[in-house]
């Protein structure tokens, strides 16, 4: 037992390695092999404690991004995100004893994957298998398959893997069949990519004002990092008439390009108006507005201001942060004076729609920062019609971690996975302009001041995985209920069982006597 605990303590943090900032995608197969032989034989009784190890490990590395916030936050919310590993070792152990077990342990993982991604309050989905392949074969099936599909692809692989070590030399043939199979199934969709039909095309300038100081606070200079992206839009007004720049058809500006109410301050919307008036084309400003139904609440929008009209269509973020934005059952678990809890006065209230926004001509599926690592809102606003993917963040309080490097690439595999270019403008850094395959056409580092304008192509095309949705999440999610109920009723009925042979076999004393 320690050498197989030990095993997979050293798969979690490789696994770790896989994403970035480190960044070895080719990592993840044999740290997936290194989890299921660290189980592979013990009982369900015993199984959870390697993938325990395992998933404290692998989460506390990949997500050591928190500690910005908070030593006590990361301890905590990646103890969390640890403990949905307990149930993965049960799962493994039972997998292991079916026929094709490879690929239910696959089922497996990525369900576990599925479940904490989503669980509890909106789940944390960083650390999800796909979102370590941007430069991998296995990539080019994001159209196909979708990101879970993809998560599913690399476990099997690594449980695969751990098949040919173990049957190497009994079932070399076999072996060489499996590994043929995988190498097949990865290669296959970059030979014969999607074909993604380009519409029309549109110039885009995404601004990246950066945030004063040392970068981190946004809140403490809201004002100077609004006045930052107006001055910006400005400049680019005056490069456009002086014939130096290309004129956009439409600008963004990141999450928190204003901190408050833009409606309601009114320095604040002059200096939007002003930047409006002076580019001449809309702008999607990243902005928090008043909850018209509850003034203790707020709403993290998207909004389009139209020159010399003012706001527009908006768009409000689906996936608020817990503890971040809001504060889940405010003063029964946690009490909101608590640390930085005091920071969230007001809670963020999630959005409902997955109606694109409307930008002149234009249909565009927005998604604000930790938006884009949920597959509902940006797929689900491609299905209804977006021709283009804006991606608004203000992740300046992770600016020294891997966290700007992580979120930028799982906005690279949404390009991929809906065919569609994206659009990232971030507070400062990573913004950034990803073509349909994942290419990166530009890009401005963290803590970069800079206007991108690039011409992007527009495309109605549907790809697979956006018309599959997330009911490959769901087949994942059912899979897991339904061996976990066929497990306890085999169990169940096999205890029925051994006390009706039990109570078979004992001597009738009683009856012996009497005869």
């Amino acid at each position: 037992m320690p050498l197989r605990c030990l095993v997979a303590l050293v798969g979690g943090f490789v696994l770790a390695a896989a994403f970035e900032p480190v960044g070895f995608a080719w990592l993840m197969p044999p740290a997936m092999a290194a989890l299921v032989l660290a189980v592979r034989g013990l009982r369900p009784s015993r199984a959870w404690f390697p993938t325990l190890l395992f998933g404290i490990a692998f989460t506390y590395a990949v997500m050591v991004w928190m500690r910005s916030v908070g030593t006590d936050a990361w301890i905590a919310m990646c103890a969390l995100e640890a403990s949905f590993f307990v149930p993965l070792g049960v799962g493994l152990a039972w997998a292991m004893r079916l026929r094709a077990w490879p690929l239910w342990t696959a089922v497996w993982f990525v369900g576990i994957e599925v479940w904490r991604s989503g669980f509890p309050f909106s789940g944390m989905p960083f650390g999800r298998l796909a979102f370590a392949t941007a430069d991998t074969p296995w990539a080019q099936a994001l159209p196909w398959i979708g990101v879970t599909g993809v998560s599913l692809l690399v476990a099997l692989t690594g449980t695969s893997l751990a098949w040919v070590v173990l049957h190497l030399r009994a079932a070399r043939r076999q072996a060489v069949l499996v590994v043929a199979g995988l190498a097949a199934v990865t290669v296959a969709p970059a030979l014969v990519p999607f074909p993604v039909t380009e519409t029309g095309t549109t110039t885009v300038a995404a601004v990246q004002g950066d945030v004063p100081g040392d970068g981190l606070d946004v809140v403490a200079h809201h004002r100077e990092v609004t006045a930052n992206h107006v001055r910006l839009t400005e400049e680019l007004a005056d490069a456009v008439a002086a014939g130096d720049e290309r004129r956009p058809d439409l600008v963004v500006w990141p999450e928190n390009s204003t901190a408050v109410d833009p409606f309601l301050d009114e320095g604040v919307h002059a200096g939007i108006i002003a930047a409006s008036d002076a580019i001449g084309v809309p702008i999607i400003v990243g902005g928090v507005s008043g909850d018209p139904l509850d003034e203790t609440r707020v709403l993290n929008q998207g909004i389009v201001y139209n020159p010399g009209v003012g706001g527009g269509d908006r768009y409000t973020k689906l996936h608020p942060v817990p503890y971040g934005e809001y504060i889940p059952f405010r003063g029964s678990l946690i009490p909101a004076t608590y640390g930085k809890l005091t920071m969230v006065p007001r809670d963020m209230v999630r959005g409902t729609s997955l109606e694109p926004i409307r930008v002149g001509d234009l249909l565009v599926a927005d998604a604000i920062c930790f938006d884009v690592a949920y597959d509902d809102g940006i797929g689900g606003q491609v299905a209804r019609g977006a021709e283009l993917v804006t991606v608004q963040t203000s992740n300046a309080m992770f600016s020294r971690t891997g966290q700007l490097a992580q979120q930028f690439e799982i906005s690279r595999l949404r390009a991929l996975e809906t065919g569609r270019w994206v659009v990232v403008a971030a507070v400062n850094g990573i913004s950034g302009v990803v073509r349909p395959d994942g290419d990166v056409v530009a890009s401005v580092p963290a803590r970069g001041q800079e206007v991108l304008v690039e011409t992007v192509g527009l495309s109605t095309t549907i790809t697979p995985a956006v018309r599959l949705g997330v009911w490959p999440s769901r087949a994942v999610l059912a899979f897991l209920v339904l061996h976990t109920v066929a497990v306890l009723i085999t169990y169940r009925r096999r205890r029925r069982g051994d006390r009706a042979v039990g109570a078979g076999s004992r001597p009738d004393h009683g009856r012996g006597g009497a005869a």
